[in-house]
């Protein structure tokens, strides 16, 4: 495993780590026993750093790595990324919430969820435009004074507002959308983005040395190869919601993954690999937050960590993703 550190987080971080959302039942490939495995194998691999939030499944996903990391303590080997700010009444029905009184619930209820006393990096999920950034940061100074996290962690949210944050508490780590097909999004499921990831969620984080978590680093499989001759998933699956997986959006970002798997197959690489390996090699680019639905998903991720592109395949890539550099 190769580990990554930053001036505004005291802990190494692995290249790569997992995401849970997959992991809570809203995907076909839900498993919580297999889950589990995946959770021992990935820190038995190397891998230190574990993305959930509660929405996941909602509640599920901490859940089940609460449970995982109980056993054998394993929950003192690894950090914590979990998340707060989105709220549900019933599933799929979610409203934003940064409130000072409804964070304060949320932290015990994540901490119960993963059985833990502390969460290491804690990150609002979305911005909540209804509540003063002042009343947010309060409640997070509360839990840092009260020990139940760490750091602090800003998702999805505008440049303009993480600055503006800075001046009531440490932004420690940001987290947002980036793949190769997905540079500068302007959506997600969506949802506006009111960031650009390259253009100026990238500089923010090497001026203050911050982390950086790119999510849906494979594009929810496409860049993993998956879905190159349509979509294979069941009507469950919630990666239906997704507006850039059908009509002729969908066909645009399936041709750039098709060119993709060209070139991976011409440099003898899997296409995740490369993939993955692009992201990596990114400067700004701390941990890779990717999904991993069994053993060998999981391995083959992590290999990645391995090898690296040289500056001709990279430069070969950029060529075939200046096209998606503003896609959306």
């Amino acid at each position: 495993m190769i580990y990554k550190k930053v001036a505004k987080i005291n802990e190494e971080i692995s290249a790569i780590g997992i995401g849970c959302w997959n992991m809570g039942g809203d995907w076909d490939s839900s498993e919580e026993s297999k889950s589990i495995g995946v959770i021992h194998a990935a820190i038995d691999m190397g891998v230190n750093l574990f993305d959930v939030a509660p929405v996941y499944g909602w509640g599920n996903s901490e859940k089940v790595l609460g449970k995982a990391l109980k056993q054998d303590g394993l929950r003192n080997k690894v950090l914590i990324a979990s998340k707060a700010g989105l709220t549900w009444d019933k599933p799929h029905h979610t409203a934003n919430n940064l409130s000072k009184e409804s964070l304060l619930k949320e932290i015990d209820d994540s901490l119960m969820r993963l059985q833990t006393d502390h969460i290491d990096i804690y990150q609002m999920h979305w911005p909540d435009p209804n509540v003063p950034l002042e009343e947010t940061a309060e409640a997070l100074n509360i839990m840092k004074k009260a020990g139940k996290i760490r750091y602090v962690g800003l998702s999805n949210f505008a440049q303009k507002d993480v600055e503006k944050m800075m001046e009531y508490i440490s932004v420690d780590c940001q987290q947002s959308l980036y793949n190769m097909l997905e540079r500068n999004p302007a959506t997600y499921h969506g949802i506006p983005l009111d960031y650009r990831t390259e253009k100026e969620v990238f500089p923010v984080v090497k001026k203050y040395g911050q982390a950086f978590l790119p999510y849906s680093p494979l594009m929810q499989g496409l860049l993993a190869g998956k879905f190159l001759d349509g979509m294979t998933i069941s009507k469950h699956d919630i990666r239906n919601e997704n507006p850039k997986f059908s009509g002729e959006t969908f066909k645009v970002y399936q041709e750039g993954a098709r060119k993709l798997k060209a070139f991976a197959d011409e440099i003898g690489k899997p296409m995740n690999e490369m993939t993955l390996n692009w992201t990596r090699q990114r400067e700004e680019v701390t941990s890779i937050i990717g999904g991993a639905s069994s053993l060998e998903q999981l391995k083959h991720n992590i290999h990645c960590t391995e090898w690296n592109l040289t500056d001709e395949e990279i430069a070969k890539i950029n060529e075939i993703l200046v096209p998606f550099e503003n896609m959306d």
